[in-house]
């Protein structure tokens, strides 16, 4: 697997349904522990509010799922929460609906469709990104070349992660991992064969 979406930036958008008040937040998280903190943080900040649900996907592949109704009847919350997100194919998000009842019962049906509006609406603020396996390579050239080699190797599609400056500059570069770029041909090209490429492991970034 090279690529997933996830949000392009946190996201908060309230909805009212018949006096309930929904109020969906969005957040990028790495683990199952950044997830619950998002909840638990909502739960304390909204302490008046009748229901905390909850909904998060982790992992580049989604192998990691799980929906709370926090009150509600069975499946009416979480369970359209999340499947919301799967549908929008977003990974590494949690979603919490914080719910202010208004005085009218909404039903089951009413309640799937609210907590499935609830995030749709949430998604549309926060907008998706996609992000990248890319394989980490270190270069290193002469101060003399390494602002021309940045320059040319962004134009050619590869990611400069970082620089560090020492006797020599050294360059993290990232490759993306499904293929595509020749990176010892290109910095061959670009140095006339001086620098070579060291893989030094991998790692997602925002494309």
């Amino acid at each position: 697997m090279s690529g997933y979406l996830t949000l392009a930036r946190d996201a908060s958008v309230e909805i009212e349904v018949k006096r309930s008040r929904f109020l969906c937040t969005l957040a990028r998280v790495e683990d199952e522990g950044a997830a619950r903190a998002v909840i638990d943080r909502l739960r304390k900040e909204h302490w008046d509010a009748r229901h905390t649900c909850s909904a998060f996907v982790l992992g580049p592949d989604g192998a990691l799922q799980r929906s709370n109704d926090d009150g509600e009847p069975a499946g009416t919350a979480g369970a359209p929460m999340l499947e919301v997100l799967r549908g929008h194919e977003v990974c590494d998000v949690v979603a919490v609906v914080t719910r202010w009842f208004g005085g009218v019962l909404l039903g089951a049906g009413g309640l799937v469709r609210a907590y499935g509006d609830a995030v749709r609406a949430g998604l549309e603020q926060a907008g998706t990104l996609q992000r990248r396996l890319v394989i980490e390579h270190l270069v290193e050239v002469s101060h003399a070349e390494a602002g021309r080699l940045e320059t040319e190797l962004r134009q050619r599609g590869v990611a400069v992660l970082e620089t560090t400056y020492a006797a020599s500059v050294t360059l993290l570069l990232g490759v993306p991992a499904d293929g595509g770029t020749d990176l010892d041909g290109l910095l061959a090209e670009l140095t006339a064969g001086v620098a070579e490429p060291l893989e030094v492991g991998s790692r997602w970034v925002d494309a």
